[in-house]
């Protein structure tokens, strides 16, 4: 099982930093391809509760190129994400016990994740505490 941070991820922004608030599909997917993985836990998705839109990174721009695989490391830094927006729920979800209970929007984006990284995600988390992890 790989475990993937839905706030986190290895964009940068234009100051340099990384970026945060934004997932980055292509290299989760690479990253549970490279691992094996059979399972993804996703956690944090609570802390982007308030968001009114979720930028994904589905793609890279390479020399004007579009390519949904991950770079090699030479190319990496003239890649340029291209992101996918979904809406954001806007409310808190952190004592939500339950999968079927997250808003819709929440649950459509944990689904889109899922799809973009061919992995299932069979682990939600929306807060620091044990018993906020979720079963799908």
């Amino acid at each position: 099982m790989a475990v993937t941070r839905a706030s986190m991820g290895p964009l940068r922004d234009v100051r340099g930093g990384l970026g945060w608030k934004r997932f980055d599909a292509v290299a989760t997917r690479y990253g549970c391809q490279l691992q094996g993985a059979t399972d993804v836990a996703l956690t944090n998705v609570d802390v982007l509760g308030y968001l009114s839109e979720i930028p994904i990174a589905t793609a890279y721009k390479i020399r004007g190129q579009l390519t949904t695989a991950f770079p090699a490391t030479a190319d990496l830094m003239e890649a340029e994400p291209v992101f996918e927006t979904m809406p954001g729920w806007q409310t808190d979800i952190s004592q939500i016990q339950s999968y079927q209970n997250l808003p819709a929007l929440a649950r459509r984006y944990i689904e889109r994740i899922e799809q973009l990284i061919e992995t299932p995600i069979s682990f939600v988390s929306n807060g620091p505490r044990r018993e906020q992890m979720m079963v799908r």
